[in-house]
């Protein structure tokens, strides 16, 4: 008779230098974010914004993943009231896997690691895309909303994939609300191997959803089945719009 295999806990992830979680970096941030940022996406690409969040958080913010230009989208056009205490999550293997690369993304963003797999999107954990272990908690803790990808990678096609566990575990454990966002556009105008948007102002367009709320006994997977139902809605609509 074998012994159960014990689950491997999500790492631990390594914490930023505490500089950049002041407020002098919160300020720099915006100023970066809004200043710099903004007008930059507003050079490269045309936005069409659909919709406001009903509230400014604590909360987990989830959207579909295709490009590059997703987060800095987010950041730089959803409310500053949401983006003044938002910490995006970032593939560790990826972002953190250099000191200076993690104090950029940490300065632009305010990101936190998230655990993908040895680089392969999340399929050597089975899949769960885990905010590493006491990061994201701390976070919503604290009273910052997370900006997390449950995808895990950005799409290869253009198409959505199967989102995973980790953000809608987060909400079931902490009891805050998420908002789905549902992206279109931007894997046209900066599809995967290209560094630099395509020319010509491609237009991208992201629509925001009512917050949802985890229901009373409402398990982790059941929750996370609606949390994509409700983003596949949004991209579906800023398709049907953009037509």
């Amino acid at each position: 008779m074998s012994a159960e295999a014990t689950p491997e806990p999500a790492p631990v992830a390594k914490r930023q230098p505490a500089w950049l979680e002041s407020r002098a970096a919160g300020l720099l941030r915006i100023v970066i974010q809004r200043g710099v940022l903004k007008p930059l996406m507003r050079y490269l690409v045309r936005v069409k914004v659909d919709g406001r969040p009903e509230a400014a958080g604590p909360m987990v913010v989830v959207a579909n993943h295709s490009s590059h230009l997703d987060a800095p989208l987010m950041v730089t056009f959803l409310p500053l009231a949401l983006t003044r205490r938002l910490a995006v999550g970032a593939a560790a293997d990826y972002f953190f896997d250099s000191k200076k690369r993690a104090i950029l993304t940490g300065l632009v963003f305010n990101a936190f690691p998230i655990d993908r797999g040895k680089s392969d999107g999340g399929k050597n954990d089975g899949g769960k895309n885990r905010p590493m272990r006491g990061t994201s908690g701390r976070l919503l803790d604290d009273g910052f909303s997370l900006l997390v990808f449950p995808e895990g990678t950005r799409s290869r096609d253009g198409l959505m994939g199967d989102f995973q566990a980790g953000a809608a575990a987060l909400c079931v454990s902490k009891g805050v609300p998420c908002l789905p966002i549902g992206l279109t556009g931007a894997y046209d105008a900066m599809p995967r191997g290209r560094n630099w948007p395509r020319p010509g102002r491609p237009p991208v367009r992201f629509a925001i959803g009512a917050p949802l709320t985890p229901r009373a006994g409402e398990s982790v997977p059941e929750f996370a089945a609606r949390m994509q139902a409700a983003v596949t809605a949004l991209h579906d609509q800023g398709v049907r719009n953009a037509g």
